[in-house]
């Protein structure tokens, strides 16, 4: 088996060049032939992406975070060929989906070297000029897309914590934002959704910001995506009720609805949106589920917990 394993030295937090390297002679020692590539941008690193693939690497890894793992899904989704995941990054939000989350890097080469693959869900984003791209994870609107460009612009600390400063210091200016939603529901049924919304996520992981369980009953292999719309209350109450969200038990608030949906419209002025921690265009968009359209290196899937 042939490897092209890249780390994008432009993310967030590092290059985590250490880790790939460590990754490459994990590899090779298990006899996988593995070439590291990495650009000078995210750009770059795609067009390198390419051309291995091209050239007919038989599988991408990918050392690094989520918004690594989201420039290789855009270039191997619906391909067949399989990912490996080396969790390194900021956030590693969708390894943490597929159970690779507390692997070190020695193990998480082996999971690739041993070539037991599943596939998964990933959720598409079609924007209103038609373009598309996918993720994996979870796309934020709303409050949760001003947490991430809070986030994004700091420079300490590095983590998940930097996600949750971000979060508290977004509670100063909270508001209301008119939304208009349309969801196909899983039974096929649709259901229209208008009026102020504090945040509207759609899921196909559970977690976010380093693993906040927003959408805590996402499965990223059953075929659906998860919603979740949060209506206004108080500063104060919604504070009181971040410890529900971190726990994943907020589903029985007044004000969130969750919905298991094929596909959901979220329309809402001057809003970007974010997935995989990076902005993927300005509401409204439009999101469906991309059915097991990726082929992961990944142990066996877990029931959840509890």
């Amino acid at each position: 088996m042939s490897v092209a394993l890249l780390v994008n030295p432009a993310a967030r937090g590092g290059g985590h060049t250490g880790a790939a390297v460590h990754a490459a002679d994990r590899l090779r020692a298990h006899g996988v032939k593995t070439a590291i590539i990495s650009g000078g941008s995210a750009a770059e690193s795609t067009e390198l992406l390419r051309a291995a693939i091209a050239l007919g690497t038989d599988a991408v890894a990918v050392a690094g975070g989520d918004g690594t793992v989201n420039l290789a899904i855009q270039e191997i989704a619906g391909t067949g060929i399989p990912l490996g995941i080396i969790p390194s990054g900021t956030g590693n939000d969708f390894a943490t989906a597929l159970g690779l989350r507390e692997l070190d890097v020695t193990a998480a080469a082996d999971a690739i070297a041993a070539g037991t693959t599943r596939t998964v869900d990933l959720a598409r984003v079609t924007r209103e000029d038609g373009s598309s791209a996918y993720f994996g994870t979870v796309l934020a609107s709303g409050f949760d897309s001003k947490v991430n460009d809070r986030a994004n612009a700091m420079r300490w600390p590095r983590g998940g914590s930097r996600y949750n400063i971000a979060l508290l210091l977004e509670f100063a200016t909270l508001t209301g934002i008119p939304y208009e939603v349309e969801l196909e529901l899983a039974d096929g049924t649709r259901e229209h959704v208008a009026g102020d919304l504090v945040m509207a996520t759609v899921g196909n992981g559970r977690t976010y910001g380093g693993g906040i369980p927003i959408c805590p009953d996402a499965d990223p292999a059953d075929g659906l995506l998860d919603v979740v719309l949060v209506r206004p209350a108080g500063r104060l109450r919604l504070l009181r009720l971040l410890p529900r969200v971190y726990a994943g038990t907020h589903g029985t608030i007044p004000e969130v609805a969750m919905r298991r949906v094929r596909s959901a419209r979220l329309s809402a002025p001057g809003v970007t949106a974010y997935a995989d921690g990076d902005p993927i265009g300005a509401l409204p968009l439009t999101i469906d589920v991309a059915a097991r359209a990726l082929t992961v290196f990944a142990p066996p899937a877990q029931p959840p917990d509890g």
